[in-house]
């Protein structure tokens, strides 16, 4: 990561970094792993991950691309401060 892309790849690093541990500490439902209000799960080959909460669907996928669909600011925000607090867990 070079300089101007720093904020893209910190965000990178951190949507991974939930992810796996959603994975490791979840509990598995219909849809993947659940954990602290996240519900982590990727298609079927693994090239597309997916986090899941508070009303926002995160894509993460191919060349490190990422989208969020959301209806409400708030619920983007909450969705947010939730994967912020799993990335900074021990």
């Amino acid at each position: 990561c070079v300089s101007i892309y720093i904020w893209e790849c910190s965000n990178t690093l951190i949507i991974l970094a939930v992810y796996e541990r959603i994975q490791k500490r979840g509990e598995t439902n219909d849809e993947g792993k659940h954990y602290q209000g996240v519900t982590a799960f990727s298609d079927v080959d693994g090239y597309t991950i997916y986090l899941q909460g508070s009303g926002v669907l995160l894509r993460f996928g191919f060349h490190n691309t990422y989208h969020l669909d959301y209806e409400h600011d708030k619920h983007k925000d909450d969705f947010l401060k939730k994967l912020h607090n799993i990335a900074n867990e021990e």
